[in-house]
């Protein structure tokens, strides 16, 4: 038994502070591997989904037409970069400032959930996706400065880091889960969705002549298919929090 003790305590220690540690410890409290696997999935799929890698690579090489390459690659590497960071302040604090708003978790539940049906809506039937950018929000096509700015707004700033993706980790966040399972899983989750989302835009002609403005729609239909049953179980599940209805055992 000592023996058993003595190797747990190591293999914690090992892996303390990092990722890994957290997964461990979670692990250690009663989740099972292929619990912990399927939560994640669900979080990687959302923020992938919300976030849309590839459904917005014919903006971008709206946006960036007059750019050099060069000018490309740095645009994409400060959208990215600024995005990354705006949505780690609200894994970090995201829960807080629900908490301060004496916001109720269900109820949050039930807006990011209607929220998130609206974009899977906007997906489906291929309408300019107002929840990240309105038509008062596009930037003017003779603005100086656009060069410089666009990196910023709109691609950072809504397109990436737009209110679709600020929700779903505000739910995730406010969910039952402990966050020091939430915040790893979130934090690989945003990484992985962004680091897609800078190779596609890379390679953003290849995507487009590849697949064509059709394959590209075909994708983001199907995507906003699959969000639109996530919503709802959104929904749902902040009626049960709030005790509206109860919770059917499948």
């Amino acid at each position: 038994m000592g023996a058993v003790f003595k190797v747990d305590q190591l293999i914690g220690n090992s892996i303390q502070g990092g990722p890994a540690g957290y997964l461990y410890q979670g692990l250690k409290i009663g989740y099972s591997p292929s619990s912990m696997v399927s939560l994640f999935i669900q979080i990687l799929f959302t923020i992938f989904v919300v976030v849309d890698p590839f459904g917005i690579v014919p903006m971008y090489i709206g946006l960036t037409a007059r750019l050099t390459a060069e000018e490309k690659k740095r645009t994409i590497k400060r959208a990215v970069i600024t995005a990354f960071f705006i949505l780690s302040l609200f894994i970090l604090a995201g829960k807080w400032v629900l908490l301060v708003l004496n916001v109720h978790p269900g109820s949050f539940f039930i807006a990011g959930g209607i929220m998130l049906f609206i974009v899977s809506l906007e997906m489906l039937f291929g309408q300019p996706n107002r929840s990240k950018v309105s038509s008062n929000e596009k930037p003017d096509e003779e603005d100086d400065d656009e060069r410089t700015s666009v990196a910023i707004f709109p691609l950072a700033i809504p397109m990436l880091a737009g209110p679709g993706a600020i929700t779903t980790i505000l739910l995730f966040t406010s969910s039952q889960q402990p966050l020091y399972i939430i915040m790893p899983m979130l934090f690989v989750a945003v990484a992985f969705t962004l680091i897609t989302t800078a190779f596609s835009l890379r390679a953003s002609e290849i995507i487009l002549k590849a697949l064509g403005r059709t394959g590209v729609a075909v994708i983001e239909r199907i995507m906003g298919l699959l969000l639109s049953g996530m919503s709802v179980q959104f929904v749902y599940d902040g009626l049960v929090k709030l005790g509206i209805i109860i919770k059917v055992v499948q």
